[in-house]
């Protein structure tokens, strides 16, 4: 009997696994690959449609991470039609890439553990579930047995695992370990172009499949509405507008005259990060806020409607969301709380990271403005951001990017960013494709370069401006727009995205 054949079977006896045909591609059809002890890297696939389904994807990673599987890289998330039994609800589909010392069968028990402590049961193939994990990659390694094939046979057919799969890969399509994933595809063909034949990105908002973002109870599908946040400042000392919305009853007017002009998102802040400002306390930052956010969220008019709080501490972002907000915006992107982002990982709400450099009194020094290529440098540094707060727990699918203009940039540097979004998330895309698909919020709304610009001193003067700028954000790329003016700038969405709908730009 050939070494490997014995090497097989003696293992197999120690961990009575069942048989199993194990190659790595890199090696002769006799090299042996154990794969009971050593990390691997795994891609696994997320599909629900019955039940809480965005609940279901948190628990099945939350699980996953219990069960010996470290989270590297999450993909978009997905909506999608059902496939093979139509007669069911949609479909969230996502995949994660991770490591694990798990072997692969001892990966899919702990998988299959997971969808029935979740719930599922042994119904229709292909039919309902509150949730469906498979294996579509483990390591370098083609698997063959009676209870498992990797990789996953029907991977190349299907769409809605295809998009996620290319999520996970972007840039590194042509890597080692991902070059071996090609070829264990059934042809030639790379996985690219396998995607591409499927329809590839023109399929996206088509199709039955759509890129979402899980907010408060909706799932906003933000390649067909630019969202607009309207900005409440609770504070004194803000450049535009310190001083008019400090008690409570004022705050709920302003933040009801903007639900009426079409806000989409009222967003709060209790704390000023103009050039500057001094620096409140977490708990003096709550003491404004919270009276404020308690009034707000009984409105009946904030029903459909979001509500962001604009805050780098984790314990104002932790308060806030038990009292009803739905998203964290925070200016640091995390640098400015060391615990922002594991926190916000476990409050499961979306989470808008902004780059800036330094804090808002150090921001605008001469060391924080020394750029070679602005548009380069804010992509870089902004997707290490977001890839800390991915490896903290949260989701790519819950990630907002923010390029933080006026935000320790001149006025050119602010312009060229604004006119260059689309090459920021080219850039992010270099080092994860998933997130370089989030969405873009951008704040210009009556900002120092605006004023420069148009020689307009006075921070209510720049509406106009703001419109502008809002347009042209929106043309290049950004998918929310925080304003003061909300009624103006709304015109200017409703506008731009009936331009984007007919491919004008």
């Amino acid at each position: 009997m050939p070494l490997f054949n014995i090497f097989t079977k003696l293992t197999h006896i120690k961990y009575k696994l069942p048989p199993i045909v194990c190659r790595s591609f890199s090696q002769s059809s006799y090299g042996s690959v154990e794969v009971h002890s050593q990390e691997q890297e795994v891609v696994i696939a997320l599909g629900s449609n019955v039940g809480d389904r965005v609940n279901n994807f948190d628990e099945a990673l939350l699980l996953m991470k219990q069960s010996g599987i470290k989270i590297t890289k999450h993909a978009c998330l997905y909506e999608t039609a059902p496939a093979y039994v139509t007669d069911q609800p949609q479909f969230l589909n996502s995949a994660i890439r991770g490591i694990t010392t798990l072997d692969p069968h001892e990966l899919l028990g702990a998988l299959k553990k997971i969808e029935k402590d979740l719930g599922r049961t042994n119904g229709i193939r292909y039919g309902p579930r509150p949730i469906d994990l498979d294996i579509l990659f483990y390591g370098k390694n083609k698997i063959f047995s009676d209870t498992l094939t990797v990789p996953h046979e029907r991977i190349w057919e299907r769409p809605f695992v295809m998009a996620p799969l290319v999520d996970l890969l972007g840039s590194e399509i042509d890597s080692d370990i991902v070059a071996s994933w090609h070829s264990l595809a059934r042809n030639s063909n790379s996985l690219l172009k396998s995607w591409q034949k499927l329809g590839g990105e023109s399929i996206i908002g088509r199709e039955g499949m759509k890129r979402v973002m899980p907010i408060g109870k909706h799932l906003w599908g933000w390649s067909s509405k630019t969202l607009t946040m309207g900005i409440l400042n609770l504070t004194p000392d803000s450049f535009s507008d310190g001083g008019k919305y400090l008690s409570v009853e004022a705050a709920v007017s302003q933040v009801r005259g903007m639900l009426t002009e079409g806000a989409d998102i009222i967003d709060l802040g209790a704390q000023s990060t103009r050039p500057m400002a001094a620096r409140l306390s977490a708990q003096e930052e709550l003491d404004r806020l919270i009276p404020v956010l308690e009034a707000v969220a009984k409105l009946p008019e904030v029903e459909g409607k979001f509500l962001s709080i604009d805050t780098f501490y984790s314990q104002v972002a932790s308060e806030a969301v038990s009292r009803g907000a739905h998203l964290i915006n925070d200016v640091s992107g995390g640098t400015l709380d060391p615990n922002m982002h594991s926190v916000v990982a476990t409050l499961r709400v979306p989470y808008a990271a902004m780059h800036m450099r330094g804090d808002p009194a150090t921001m605008q020094n001469s060391k924080n403005l020394q750029y070679e290529d602005v548009c380069k440098e804010v992509a870089y540094e902004l997707s290490l951001l977001a890839r800390d707060a991915e490896a903290s727990g949260i989701p790519a699918w819950r990630i907002i990017l923010d390029p933080g203009i006026g935000f320790s940039k001149t006025t050119g540097q602010s312009l060229d960013i604004l006119m260059g979004l689309r090459t920021i998330q080219s850039e992010i895309a270099r080092r994860s494709f998933a997130l370089s698909l989030q969405p873009l919020l951008i704040g210009c709304s009556r900002k120092r370069f605006l004023g420069q610009v148009c020689d307009r001193p006075t921070a209510v003067d720049r509406d106009p401006a703001t419109v502008a700028s809002t347009s042209v954000g929106i043309l290049n790329g950004a998918n929310i727009v925080r304003v003061h003016n909300v009624k103006d700038n709304v015109d200017a969405v409703k506008l731009c995205d009936a331009l984007l709908k007919r491919s004008i730009f």
